[in-house]
């Protein structure tokens, strides 16, 4: 059995070309990397360095030995990976979604589950499967709905997006409002708002977003500005949003594109254990 540290270093000796260059990533001192190199051959019983006067490189067996190595390493990662995350599956309740709005609600949330661990990086769609069946989320809030023979979803709610506009504005005087008559606007809105990006995006014509990185930014420049900016009847639990001296009316956009539908969905063996959530958030939802 070749250790781990052994595979490292050469992983990493193949990666950087120099003993000085290995140690230093390493945090080990070089003669400590020249044992290990020398061990890891008499391990292998091959020949897998080039020793010159001034220089060590990799035979072709050794180049070859780099990459077998690296593959052990991943595996042994995944190994890791999968163990920890079955064993985090029963004592944890792991939640993620593809969108903010769900996560603002699950934070607003007085009775979610106790062992709940909330995400609040947003994940993409096309890994929503891989990952429920890899364990790495008990529960995912999408868009759509995903029933498998191994996963299940159940509907949660729908979230309405509306524009805020400057009250002084002809539009702030309508009931509601169409993507097309927002063309041509420029508008404040968090970078990180998943799906709702490519609606906004693709639905109003000649636009310009002033995306932000940082809520304190965001919240900023709507307090002293009058960009319009969007939200949605579930952003309004969240704190980010201006709600004193705002000069802007909140305007419903009537597109079918500006309702989206959400599902939480779980394994089938681990219903029981996203029950509580689920009803929690149905009951928030319909607040």
């Amino acid at each position: 059995m070749i250790d781990n540290y052994l595979l490292e270093e050469l992983v990493t000796f193949s990666k950087y070309g120099t003993l000085a260059a290995t140690a230093e990533e390493l945090m080990v001192t070089q003669p400590t990397v020249t044992r290990g190199m020398q061990k890891l051959e008499d391990d292998l019983n091959v020949k897998i360095f080039d020793r010159q006067p001034n220089r060590i490189s990799l035979t072709k067996t050794g180049i070859l030995a780099a990459k077998e190595a690296q593959r052990v390493l991943d595996q042994n990662q995944n190994f890791i990976d999968t163990v920890q995350a079955y064993e985090a599956s029963h004592t944890t309740i792991r939640v993620g979604s593809v969108a903010p709005g769900p996560i603002i609600m699950l934070h607003s949330l007085d009775d979610i589950p106790d062992n709940a661990v909330i995400n609040d990086n947003l994940l993409k769609q096309d890994t929503v499967i891989e990952d429920l069946e890899n364990r790495s989320f008990a529960a995912i809030l999408t868009n759509q709905e995903i029933m498998t023979d191994s996963i299940e979803s159940r509907f949660i709610g729908s979230e309405h997006l509306s524009v805020n506009l400057d009250k002084f504005t002809y539009l702030a005087n309508k009931n509601s409002v169409k993507f097309e008559e927002l063309k041509g606007m420029s508008f404040i809105v968090i970078n990180d708002i998943g799906i709702w990006k490519q609606i906004i995006q693709d639905n109003i014509p000649d636009a310009k977003f002033l995306y932000q990185e940082q809520y304190e930014a965001f919240t900023e420049i709507t307090k002293y500005s009058s960009f319009p900016y969007f939200s949605t009847n579930v952003s309004k639990a969240s704190n980010h949003l201006p709600t004193q001296n705002d000069d802007r009316v909140k305007i419903p956009i009537s597109d079918d594109a500006s309702t989206m539908d959400f599902y939480i969905s779980y394994l089938k063996t681990q219903k029981s254990q996203v029950t509580q959530l689920i009803d929690s958030m149905t009951q928030a939802w319909k607040q």
